[in-house]
């Protein structure tokens, strides 16, 4: 008999520098983990570096697309604004893979979960645009990780990644029958945010001081949603983050199933909080 495997989630790397001489791609473990063991797959760490990575080839191998957060922002050219220094650094060589791997992966039917800088490129690979520091904009909260008094980020990863604000969900939109609810309370930990959405990006999620937090993508034919907070943190206890992953999981399941054949979101037991 065959022997059962699981799907292969693809997890986008990031670019990044150890001792400020190497060249390296990372992705943090807790993405790993949280594809791992709760959306039951296998995580497979593909390199954003257009001129390494074969997007086509990618998406023959993987039964699904996990965009993470990141240190990064997206670069303002991609959507038409001029770059400036204070709003480094910046990740090129993502940019180019991940916009170009949304598009094809909503072609394609391939599940694809934006999670903070993934849900900020799949408004921008669909015409959308960023703000550089969301924090700025009058009435809107200040949404970066806390730090200290000294300036420095807070030591306690419990602290930096604490719930931290409600994000209201649109009534009957697939967040809210995902999740069993309209109001949930989520981490914040980005300064970049999405501007002006995207021709076929859905709001579904908006926090209280109208920064936009959980979208989907209209007429994907699999699971294609972003969320602004990072979900990746704490799935395997935080019953909303699990529901997500759970969902992300079965969409990428169904579509290995199906040997490739576009697989359809289908909505989880009531998640609570």
């Amino acid at each position: 008999m065959p022997t059962k495997t699981r799907p292969v989630i693809g997890v986008i790397g990031n670019a990044y520098r150890i001792e400020n001489r190497f060249s390296v791609q990372a992705v943090g473990e807790n993405n790993l983990r949280a594809v791992a063991e709760v959306a039951n797959a296998l995580p497979m760490m593909f390199a954003g570096t257009p001129d390494i990575t074969d997007i086509g080839q990618v998406l023959d191998l993987v039964d699904g697309i996990l965009l993470t957060g990141a240190r990064a922002n997206v670069h303002p050219t991609r959507f038409g604004m001029e770059a400036h220094a204070r709003h480094e650094p910046y990740d090129n060589g993502r940019d180019a893979v991940a916009l170009a791997m949304i598009e094809a992966c909503v072609a394609r039917g391939v599940p694809i979960f934006g999670i903070c800088r993934g849900l900020q490129e799949m408004n921008v690979a669909f015409g959308g645009s960023l703000h550089p520091e969301i924090r700025e904009i009058p009435g809107r909260i200040n949404h970066r990780m806390p730090r200290l008094e000294s300036g420095e980020i807070h030591p306690d990863p419990a602290v930096v990644f604490a719930d931290r604000h409600e994000v209201h969900l649109t009534s009957n939109g697939t967040f809210a029958s995902l999740l069993g609810r309209e109001t949930i309370t989520v981490n914040s930990l980005h300064g970049q945010g999405i501007d002006i959405p995207g021709e076929r990006v859905v709001i579904e999620g908006i926090a209280e001081d109208g920064t936009i937090e959980a979208i989907r993508i209209a007429d994907a034919p699999s699971f294609a949603l972003g969320v602004q907070w990072h979900a990746e943190y704490d799935p395997q206890i935080n019953p909303i983050n699990r529901t997500l992953f759970q969902a992300f999981g079965e969409a990428v399941a169904g579509r290995r199933q199906r040997g490739g054949v576009m697989a359809a979101v289908a909505p989880l037991s009531t998640a609570t909080r």
